[in-house]
């Protein structure tokens, strides 16, 4: 799919009935972390709301600071709070740093519905792996894919034998990969199925730090941060609502809605599709994405362990599936074997463009869907109670 959304009006005046939208989405998108961070700040700054920032003690990718930014918008002692969540997967956060920044232009948080909200907040957590963000890698500055790193330590850790029998078939001795390591590869792709296949690769394994979704052997920087910043802002909360934002996955410019909870009881699907409307779910097979071990939804369970939770991960499509793990694998590569500087800066620059389309018509699309998702969850928070 690759057709352009409808356009989008200009900014009405905000009132009962008439939400408020941005006049030009586009201009919300950055090219660099840095570039995206300053508008976030910017826009919390139009709105006289405080930044928290987390800073990590590492330069980015042209020396400048890496921190994980939070703006609370509401209430500290809101009984209801939404999260929106961007950059878990780094150089994926261009996009949900837009979502963000545009969300916070549109004003008062009833602008975005057209009617008032009671008792919510909403809690943007910015770039919350900073790290990958600005050096366009989709992992952190550990080499871990930071959603199959919210699982208990002190437990076994979880086993994906699948992915060990492919580990050296995915990231070769020589790239691209030489027709024997192709072939290995696709003979093995053709026994296991493309969903087979899928889940091998991306379940998440914790056996080669230096593979790809890597779990980690202990929470990263950007998992503590995360929890920090959910003890601070949740612990009081008796619903939680939260979207976070990915891309890579499912057709060019649609926003698939996936069920994210640990929990799959029915009563929270039907509270999340009251909300969103059609869901899709890993676990029934009808999304784009597998199960994974360790997603950021654990997190939020395990640290606010007194709220409702209704999550979902929004993933934007972007280019087919095959483009996109090439260009995974490639960069990995250029990491995993320390490959030269041009080399290096030129598999990153086709990682950046796989999850991070450069078309206007694109970022129209991903500003209207995630803006509609925010205004159905902050509708729907609305209507659940808070004992």
């Amino acid at each position: 799919m690759n057709a352009s959304p409808r356009p989008l009006p200009g900014r009405p005046t905000p009132g009962p009935g008439a939400p408020a939208d941005i006049a030009d989405p586009v201009a919300l998108f950055s090219a660099s972390y840095a570039q995206a961070r300053q508008r976030f700040r910017d826009a919390a700054g139009r709105r006289g709301l405080p930044v928290e920032s987390t800073v990590l003690d590492l330069p980015g990718a042209d020396g400048e600071e890496l921190a994980v930014d939070v703006v609370r918008d509401g209430p500290a002692d809101a009984a209801r709070l939404l999260i929106v969540i961007s950059g878990v997967h780094g150089v994926e956060g261009y996009c949900g740093s837009a979502v963000q920044t545009g969300l916070l232009d549109l004003g008062p948080l009833e602008h975005a519905i057209g009617r008032p909200v009671r008792d919510t907040a909403v809690l943007y957590i910015h770039a919350i792996n900073p790290w990958g963000f600005s050096h366009a890698r989709r992992v952190t500055q550990e080499n871990v894919d930071l959603n199959r790193n919210c699982i208990d330590f002190d437990a076994p850790l979880p086993v994906n034998a699948a992915y060990g029998a492919i580990h050296d078939l995915l990231l070769p001795r020589a790239w691209p990969p030489e027709p024997a390591d192709a072939a290995a590869l696709a003979a093995h792709a053709e026994r296991a199925g493309a969903k087979g296949m899928q889940r091998a690769v991306s379940l998440g394994q914790y056996t080669y730090a230096d593979g790809m979704f890597f779990g980690g052997q202990a929470p990263t920087w950007s998992n503590r941060a995360l929890r920090a910043i959910l003890r601070r802002h949740g612990r009081a909360c008796r619903q939680i609502g939260s979207i976070d934002i990915h891309t890579g996955l499912g057709p060019y410019g649609h926003g698939e809605r996936i069920f994210a909870s640990p929990d799959q009881d029915a009563d929270i699907l039907a509270r999340a599709q009251g909300w969103w409307g059609e869901l899709t779910s890993v676990h029934t097979g009808s999304s784009s994405s597998v199960p994974m071990t360790g997603p950021v939804q654990f997190a939020q369970f395990e640290e606010c362990p007194q709220a409702q939770h209704t999550n979902i991960c929004l993933e934007f499509g972007t280019w087919p599936a095959d483009r996109v793990q090439w260009a995974l694998r490639a960069e990995h590569w250029t990491w995993r074997r320390a490959a030269g500087a041009d080399r290096t800066a030129a598999a990153r620059a086709a990682l950046k463009d796989a999850f991070y389309p450069a078309g206007a018509d694109w970022k129209a699309a991903i500003w209207r869907q995630g803006r509609e998702a925010f205004a159905q969850a902050l509708a729907g928070l609305q209507d659940v109670p808070c004992p």
